[in-house]
């Protein structure tokens, strides 16, 4: 299993601090979630039905004509693999680090690929995986590019893949709309921007020769009633949606400040973290998680992403951390 973010029962455990002391910004989730209602108690005796409101909700949401719902964008990104033979596939590095497994666990050759890497390499993949805006590094590629390295890709049965996990505070940059093309596969997800990562809900967007393939092999029920329920009405809630993408770049600001005015400027950003790269990234996130704030630690290149605090209780504790780490490194 692969190390990702939100483990603070494993950090409470470790630097034996209890869980309600913790300021966890280690997963780049909005904080400030959409506020899930009191469900029907109907909800939870009933199987799931495709034939609910949650495929007409995400594809006015994503302005897509079709789309799959998904136990998250992780069970895409297993089961993607499996629905092409062996194959070349070039992702962007950092990234988010399950892609390149599923791909080399289901036979296919990985390529690591910087985004200067990608046009010269282009007529040698089979399949190009971006996450856009990429996660850590917050890079962000434009829409007529993509658009352009799919067509290419398409003219011999190639697919672009792109992780929009973290798009929805800018979603003129998305290519949801334009998912009826060959070869455009686009996953979304309602655990970053509406901050619902416990109902485990992401969508698939693609020709819908694909998501039938697709669709069978995840087999039925894929997601819960009560799932597609807090979904459905998450994405049809428009006035929070508006509230939500003006607060968060707010919030990503003034966590820049913050940092920045600690001598840890940030190397990449999206309106969710903000990446550091320092050689002393693993010994930050230990200073700082002995005073219960966890982040997220990457060891190549060493690097730390700080994800926003709810409120100002938890800006002012990770002021104090950081300002009582840096007193003990002018006293060591």
């Amino acid at each position: 299993m692969l190390e990702h973010g939100g483990k603070l029962r494993a950090a409470a455990n470790r630097y034996r601090i209890p869980l309600p002391q913790w300021l966890d910004l280690s997963t780049g989730i909005n904080p400030n979630g959409w506020p899930v209602p009191t469900l029907p108690a109907a909800i939870w005796q009933r199987l799931p039905e495709d034939e609910d409101e949650l495929v007409a909700a995400a594809c006015g949401y994503y302005q897509a004509s079709t789309l799959l719902p998904v136990a998250g964008s992780q069970a895409a990104i297993q089961m993607l693999p499996k629905l092409r033979p062996a194959c070349r596939v070039g992702l962007i590095t950092p990234g988010y680090a399950e892609h390149a497994a599923a791909w080399e666990r289901a036979g296919h050759s990985v390529q690591a690929l910087t985004s200067d890497d990608i046009d010269p390499q282009l007529s040698d993949l089979d399949v190009l995986l971006l996450i856009n805006p990429n996660n850590p590094t917050g890079n962000c590629f434009e829409r007529e590019q993509l658009l352009s390295w799919r067509q290419q890709l398409a003219r011999r049965g190639g697919w672009l893949i792109i992780d929009e996990a973290f798009i929805d505070c800018v979603p003129e940059r998305s290519l949801a709309s334009e998912t009826m093309l060959p070869g455009l596969i686009v996953l979304r997800s309602l655990g970053k921007f509406f901050g619902l990562a416990g109902i485990r809900v992401g969508f698939v967007l693609a020709e819908p020769s694909l998501l039938q393939q697709l669709h069978e092999q995840l087999g039925p029920w894929a997601v819960s009633s009560p799932a597609r329920w807090v979904a459905s009405r998450a994405l049809q809630d428009q006035s929070w949606q508006q509230q939500a993408r003006q607060r968060l770049p707010r919030q990503a600001q003034q966590l820049a400040d913050l940092l920045r005015s600690m001598g840890l400027n940030p190397a990449g950003s999206t309106a969710f973290f903000h990446w550091i790269v320092t050689p002393e990234a693993a010994e930050i996130h230990h200073r700082l998680a002995r005073q219960g704030v966890l982040t997220r630690h990457f060891s190549s290149p060493a690097s730390l992403r700080f994800g926003l605090p709810a409120d100002q209780a938890g800006f002012q504790q990770l002021a104090m951390a950081l300002q009582q780490m840096s007193r003990k490194s002018c006293c060591a």
